[in-house]
């Protein structure tokens, strides 16, 4: 039975309730303070391979869109991560975090040291997006619903704990406050709108867990190679390795 457009998106909201990586131990270790800095380094140059594949990603889902008002809506999102001349992207500002804890961001931006893990998990989405219907790809996109809320506390807790984080180094995350809840009131109500029946509510809400388990995957793969020791997988960027001085702060 097609559930109401109120009682679907309760669905919807209620799966972040339940598989948000916000919930994973390396995300509270992180928050805590409770992180080594070659930890938080091994983070930072594993996330960045995320955040480079995101603007690929949307690239693939406008490739396959012909209604140019959708495609209007969505070219925004590129533009967050890519930069343009009056903003210096995600991307940009996310380089700026591996310069923050020391790492040599050529190197980062190389994507060299990334696990395989991540690398599967992250070209496991894109292909997602490129391959399922345009339904099932906006909806992966939701898991911004629950975005604000995770860089909100990530932001305190970087600035309580460790001496790299200040306005210049966490500068994404900030920046994600205002982008992120554009990006959700769009694709939800597109989601709402488009998932009318129940086979589609369905998809809907598996591509969402869908993209909570890449996420979670992306933590699972981190936590047991730099949190367990001796586990890091060949390959995978070695602590001590790559690293430039940390910048000094602004007095």
């Amino acid at each position: 039975m097609t559930q109401s457009r109120e009682a679907f998106e309760a669905r919807l909201r209620q799966i972040g309730v339940e598989r948000y990586h916000d919930k994973h131990p390396f995300h509270h270790l992180l928050h805590s303070g409770g992180c080594t800095p070659d930890q938080v380094r091994a983070w930072v140059i594993n996330r960045f391979y995320y955040q480079a594949s995101i603007p690929m990603k949307d690239a693939a889902f406008m490739s396959r869109v012909t209604d140019p008002a959708l495609r209007r809506a969505w070219r925004s999102r590129i533009e967050d991560h890519d930069g343009t001349d009056q903003n210096e992207g995600g991307i940009m500002r996310w380089l700026r975090l591996a310069d923050a804890v020391g790492l040599d961001r050529d190197y980062v931006a190389s994507t060299d040291g990334v696990m395989a893990a991540t690398k599967f998990a992250v070209d496991a989405y894109v292909r997602f997006v490129r391959d399922k219907t345009l339904l099932e790809a906006v909806a992966a996109s939701l898991t911004e619903l629950f975005a604000p809320k995770i860089h909100a506390a990530r932001i305190e807790g970087l600035l309580q704990h460790y001496d790299f984080a200040d306005d210049s180094s966490l500068s994404y995350f900030r920046n994600r406050l205002s982008e992120a809840p554009k990006d959700v009131a769009f694709g939800l109500d597109w989601v709402l709108t488009h998932a009318d029946t129940q086979e589609k509510q369905d998809a809907a809400a598996a591509a969402l867990t869908f993209k909570t388990d890449v996420l979670w995957a992306q933590l699972d793969a981190l936590h047991a190679a730099y949190v367990t020791p001796g586990a890091i997988p060949p390959g995978a960027w070695q602590p001590g390795t790559h690293l430039v001085p940390a910048r000094a702060k602004a007095s």
